[in-house]
C-alpha cells in the first residue's frame, strides 16, 4: 500500500514522498482497519513536517492528523462500527492508504455526509467550538475578537458563536475578505494593523471584549490584547508568524489580562468517549444541514504529495488541498 514517509525534518516537500509499505493487515480483536478516503493538509501538518511541532517522532515518519474513511474490517469486540461506515479517526499518522487502529479511536460520521468535509471534521470544528466554550464563559452579546478569521478555524467559529448570540470581531489582513465573512454571519470585520484597537473600538462602540483568539503570535498577539477590556483572556492556538506571542506587561499586570494556550487534545481529553462521540455528531449534523462548511481549492492524489504540500502553502488561497490516497474524491 501507499502512504506518506517524511525522511528528515525541513522544508516539506523536500522530504515527503510517497513509499510503498507492507500492508496493514486485519484487525485483531479490538481493532478496525479502514481505506482512507481522504485527508487535509493542515498548518499542524506543515508544522510536522518541518519539525517545528510539539510531537517530533524518530523518521522516517508519517504525518496526518486527521482523515476520513471507510471501514473495511473490524476485530472480535468492536461494535459501534462495522464495515462500510463512515469514520473519523483520532490518531494520527493518516497519510495512507489504509490504517488499523483500536476500535475505540474511530468515530462514525452520516453515511451521506459530503467526504470532503467529513475530512475536515476531525479538527477545525471541534478547535472553533472548544474555543468559544471552554476558555471564557460567553454570554448572548458578549463580543470575542480573533485573527485569522478567514482560516477554517475561523470560518467555523462565525457560524458557532452567532448560534449562541456571541458578537464576533474578525482580523484579517485584507478588506476583500469582509464582505465573504458577513455572508458567514460576521458582526464587523477589520483589517490588522497599528491602529487595530482604535479601529475595534470604533466599530464595537467601546464594548468590554472578554475573549481573544490568536493564531499568528508575535506583535499580533499583543495588538489583539490591546482591544481586550480589562481581565480579558487572550487564547494562543497557534503561530502563523512563527514566533512566540508577544503581550506587554501593563496589560498584564495593570489591565488584568491573561494568556493561555489551546490544543484540541487537552479539550477532548477532559471529556468521556460518549461525549466526544455526541460533539463530533453535532458538528457532524451541522455540516449536514449547511450550517457548517469549509471551502476546498483542490485535491490531489497521494502520489502527488509533494506538490500538493507546496500548494498547502501558498498564501491568499480559497480553501483547504486535500489528499485522496484511494482514487479522486
Amino acid at each position: 500500500m501507499k502512504q506518506v514517509l517524511i525522511d528528515g525534518y525541513g522544508q516539506p516537500e523536500e522530504f515527503a514522498r510517497c513509499a510503498e509499505v507492507p500492508d496493514v493487515g486485519a484487525p485483531g480483536a479490538g481493532e478496525v482497519v479502514f481505506d482512507v478516503l481522504a485527508f487535509p493538509i493542515n498548518p499542524a501538518d506543515v508544522s510536522f513536517c518541518r519539525g517545528t511541532y510539539r510531537l517530533k517522532p524518530p523518521l522516517p515518519a508519517t504525518p496526518g492528523a486527521e482523515c476520513i474513511g471507510r471501514v473495511t474490517a473490524v476485530g472480535a469486540g468492536v461494535s459501534h462500527v462495522k464495515p462500510g461506515d463512515l469514520v473519523i479517526n483520532l490518531q494520527r499518522e493518516n497519510w495512507a492508504q489504509r490504517r488499523r487502529v483500536k476500535g475505540e479511536d474511530v468515530i462514525p460520521v452520516p453515511s451521506r455526509m459530503d467526504l470532503r468535509q467529513a475530512a475536515m471534521l476531525r479538527i477545525n470544528p471541534p478547535t472553533a467550538l472548544l474555543l468559544l466554550t471552554d476558555i471564557v464563559t460567553l454570554k448572548p452579546g458578549d463580543w470575542v475578537i480573533q485573527n485569522v478569521a478567514n482560516s477554517a478555524v475561523g470560518r467555523l467559529l462565525i457560524p458557532l458563536a452567532r448560534a449562541r448570540g456571541v458578537k464576533t470581531m474578525n482580523v484579517v489582513r485584507r478588506e476583500s475578505l469582509f464582505s465573504e465573512l458577513k455572508t458567514l454571519g460576521a458582526d464587523a470585520c477589520v483589517v490588522d494593523g497599528p491602529d487595530l484597537a482604535e479601529a475595534v473600538k470604533a466599530q464595537t462602540g467601546g464594548a468590554a471584549i472578554r475573549l481573544g483568539l490568536d493564531a499568528v503570535s508575535g506583535r499580533a498577539t499583543a495588538r489583539l490584547s490591546a482591544c481586550l477590556g480589562e481581565g480579558g483572556v487572550v487564547c494562543n492556538y497557534g503561530s502563523m508568524s512563527g514566533e512566540d506571542p508577544v503581550m506587554s506587561r501593563s496589560t498584564l499586570i495593570a489591565g488584568g489580562q491573561s494568556l493561555v494556550g489551546f490544543i484540541l487534545g487537552r479539550g477532548l481529553a477532559t471529556r468521556s468517549l460518549e461525549q466526544v462521540r455526541a460533539m463530533y455528531a453535532d458538528l457532524g449534523g451541522q455540516i449536514m444541514d449547511g450550517t457548517l462548511y469549509a471551502p476546498v481549492e483542490k485535491v490531489y492524489p497521494i502520489e502527488e504529495i509533494k506538490t500538493a504540500l507546496t500548494h498547502a502553502q501558498r498564501g491568499e488561497r480559497s480553501g483547504k488541498i486535500l489528499v485522496a490516497p484511494n482514487g479522486m474524491l
